[in-house]
This record gives C-alpha cells, structure tokens and sequence, in this order.
C-alpha cells in the first residue's frame, strides 16, 4: 500500500509540475537590413499595427498582431539569409479570400505550400493556407486556423 501511495503521489506531482506553465505566444522576431520597406510591408499589406518600442527609438519597428502577440523586425547591416518556408511567421485570418483579392490588386504573388505560385493549400484538417515573402524574402504563411 506504501508503495501505491508513493507512486500515486509521484504521478501526481509529476501532472501537476507538467501544468504549471501558461503559456501565450509573446512575439517573432525577425531580423532585416531595410527596416523602412520591411516594415511599411507589415504595416501597409498584411494592416499591422505599428506600436512603439519600450526603449529604443531606432533599430527597431514592432507591431501588434493580435491582443499581446506582437511582431519585432529589428535592423541589421547583414543578415544571414535561410530560403526555407518551414522557417516562417504564421498569421491567421477568417477572410483568406479577402486578403488574397487584395494581394492580386497589389500585384504580390503568394504560394501553396508544395511552391505552385497563386494557389492554395488545403489541408486535410479544413485549414486553408498561403504563404507570401516580405521584401527581404521571409516567408509568412497566412491561414484560416483561427483559435479563439
């Protein structure tokens, strides 16, 4: 009976340990050489507000993404460059068809995930997906996976 006890109580602590972290997505950071263009892109197409940075007047631009997720492009002279659309910011969207009408009026192409250029992804879960490249070509994919 001791040893049910002690190990019910391990499991217990163990489950317990295992909750303790709330976690909410803060913020992505990423890094660019031409922070005006870069971010008049995030401000301008994908409508993201702009929000000051605590401390730092230059160097940096951050915008709001949705509640207290935020966005963070920082200014570098050189960066290390990845063309790798698993390495992307994700943003959610409940009108994708909307925002790629409005992609097509500003002539910016977007592109499923196999690469096929003005397609969509849709994947098996009913989630509808394109990704599209800022001026520095960091990818972002834009979805319907809305989580309230």
């Amino acid at each position: 009976m001791k040893k049910l006890i002690l190990l019910l109580s391990i499991c217990f602590l163990s489950y317990s340990y295992a909750q303790d972290f709330d976690f909410q997505f803060d913020h992505y950071s990423i890094v660019v050489t031409d922070l005006k263009k870069t971010g008049d892109f995030y401000a301008d197409i994908l409508k993201l507000k702009e929000i000051p940075h605590p401390s730092a007047s230059e160097g940096f631009r951050w915008f709001s993404i949705h509640g207290n997720s935020q966005l963070h492009l920082i200014g570098k002279d050189s960066v290390i460059r990845q063309n790798n659309k698993s390495i992307h910011l994700c943003l959610a969207t409940n009108n994708l068809d909307g925002l790629i009408s409005f992609l097509e009026e500003k002539n910016i192409p977007y592109w499923d995930w196999p690469g096929k250029e003005n397609a969509v992804t849709n994947r098996a879960d009913g989630v509808r997906q394109i990704y599209i490249k800022d001026p520095e070509e960091n990818w972002v994919e834009i979805n319907t996976a809305i989580h309230n």
